[in-house]
């Protein structure tokens, strides 16, 4: 608890949930901030409200399990009646799983646990003179975000003719070895990649003048390898501009800050690389070798088991359900493609075939997601160079160039408070994209959409327009529309569903070796666009390349 938050998490000690409250315009505030989201006001109080609330998403939780909090159990999100735009994680408690449905009316109940009280909810006795459930469910989902065919009229139009795209291109990619468990430091695997991105570009490091990472330095979990610092003093480069975060356009958000640095003239040829071991990190953590990251943090998530990306996206899944009718069916055959492709890819981690069937009757992990609908946790690193466009012409590999780029944010960056139709960070972003170039979906001949979750991609079919918003369920049935021989092949290389969860860069580096006509016996015939999509549910970026200058 913090001074901030004490009202909040305190509140149950007399049975009454109290939320932040703006004196100015009487908004209710959530999570709590020092100042109002809508009138930025800083006249803050707190407000008694009723305790009711709709059920606006829930996931049946097998996988993951707390200390005091035993899987199975139910992560959901109720949105407050007083007003739907605040929700609340919490656990549905003295309910049968089988039988909640989105609409339900809920009421809070309080569990205490020493000096904290959790606020849980329960579905409500029957009231007269409510709102029928889908209607009710429909209105407030109706009031999360911007509705999908309004986010265009939030898109910023470009300040300048002149594009930053027009002045860069990328001309080298590596990637170091991929597997489960390699047993190697990531620092290695990441001067592996370097090296590789450098020699492919036909250059050599002194000429690298740029460095760029994601997340960069804080190594948490498997992901990085210690940001700038660790490459510089393995290395010995020496740079004039460097940038390493992860508050960025999603894992492959160095790639577009390199372009603007080449393009502001700050460097010529930077490198930017993506480093995960989250399976050697697993297994060195249980036979006692590494510690994991200690501390307290604050969240509003994980006091309820909601420990993972899985269960808030699969919440939004779950949402998409009801809505538009999509089915475990639809998300299949995203994961059917990938391992179709993956059997192509010698580097591919998994590459044995998959059935509907076998999808299906794939433990679950948490509802609607079963094992299949997860990527794969693995060791590598991937490497990309950016350089000037003039200087692509004196190397000896066919630079790809690029179009344009999506970042902007429209919707709210919190995962529980964040769009609740579709998987955040999607359409802003995609909408954004389109608005830099005169080139339309139909142009896109490859589409490396980022696939942590078969959901994902789903979100990032419909926003970058490939299928209208919940229309996924007819373009993806069968699967044809997203093979390789179809109207969009769709994560030529297996995706991070088969071949591994490099966070996006792998995608980007599939991009590459498309447009370069590299890809063997899953190459696709006379690619010349490709649309790559990286990160979702946290801030995200969209790149559309091209084989053309």
């Amino acid at each position: 608890m913090t001074d901030e938050n004490e009202f909040f998490w305190t509140a149950g000690a007399d049975g009454r949930l109290r939320i932040q409250e703006c004196a100015d315009c009487a908004t209710l505030i959530h999570p709590p901030q020092p100042v109002c989201r809508r009138c930025r006001g800083d006249r803050l109080g707190v407000r008694e409200v009723s305790g009711f609330a709709t059920l606006v998403g829930f996931t049946v939780n097998h996988r993951f399990s707390l200390p005091g909090l035993i899987a199975p159990y139910v992560v959901a999100q109720v949105a407050l009646e007083e007003d739907p735009r605040v929700r609340l994680t919490t656990n549905v408690v003295d309910a049968d799983p089988d039988t909640l449905e989105l609409g339900r009316r809920m009421t809070v109940v309080f569990e205490q646990h020493e000096d904290v009280w959790l606020p849980l909810f329960r579905p409500a006795p029957c009231t007269e003179g409510l709102l029928p459930d889908a209607q009710r469910t429909e209105g407030v989902l109706q009031c999360i975000g911007p509705a999908p065919e309004e986010v265009t009229r939030h898109v910023r139009p470009m300040p300048t003719t002149r594009k930053f795209e027009d002045d860069v291109a990328i001309t080298g990619i590596g990637a170091s070895e991929i597997g489960r468990r390699l047993m190697v430091s990531p620092l290695a695997l990441t001067v592996r990649a370097c090296e590789r991105a450098v020699a492919n570009a036909g250059l050599s490091f002194s000429d690298i003048d740029g460095l760029s990472t994601y997340p960069g330095a804080g190594q948490v979990a498997g992901f990085g390898e210690g940001g700038l610092t660790a490459l510089e003093a393995a290395l010995g480069l020496r740079p004039t501009w460097y940038n390493g975060g992860s508050e960025t356009f999603g894992p492959g958000g160095s790639v577009i800050a390199a372009m603007l640095a080449v393009a502001s003239g700050l460097a010529r040829h930077v490198l930017c690389y993506r480093t995960v071991w989250e399976s050697t990190y697993g297994e060195l953590v249980k036979r006692g070798r590494i510690r994991p990251p200690g501390g307290r943090t604050t969240s509003w998530l994980v006091p309820f088991g909601a420990t993972s990306a899985a269960h808030t996206l699969a919440q939004n899944a779950g949402r998409h359900f009801h809505r538009y009718g999509t089915t475990r069916e639809t998300l299949g055959w995203i994961a059917l493609n990938q391992r179709a492709n993956a059997a192509l890819n010698p580097d591919a981690i998994y590459r044995d075939p998959m059935t509907m069937d076998d999808y299906l009757t794939a433990r679950p992990i948490t509802t609607p997601f079963g094992l299949y609908d997860c990527d794969v946790p693995c060791d590598a690193s991937v490497a990309v160079v950016v350089s000037a466009k003039e200087t692509a012409c004196d190397l000896p590999r066919p630079p790809v160039f690029v179009e344009a780029v999506g970042t902007q944010i429209i919707e709210r960056i919190e995962w529980d408070q964040s769009t609740s139709t579709h998987e955040p960070q999607v359409l802003g972003q995609s909408a954004h994209l389109w608005s830099r170039t005169s080139l339309r979906p139909g142009d896109v001949d490859v589409a490396q959409l980022y696939d942590g979750f078969t959901f994902n991609a789903l979100s990032w079919l419909e926003g970058l327009g490939f299928c209208g918003m919940g229309e996924a369920k007819d373009f993806l049935d069968g699967g044809r529309a997203i093979a390789r021989d179809g109207l969009l092949p769709l994560n030529t290389h297996g995706g991070q569903l088969s071949h591994g969860r490099t966070h996006g860069m792998g995608l980007l580096h599939e991009a590459i070796t498309q447009l370069r006509g590299e890809g063997g016996a899953r190459q696709v015939p006379d690619a010349r666009v490709a649309v790559v999509s990286s990160g979702g549910l946290t801030p995200s970026g969209v790149l559309l390349l091209r084989a053309d200058a």
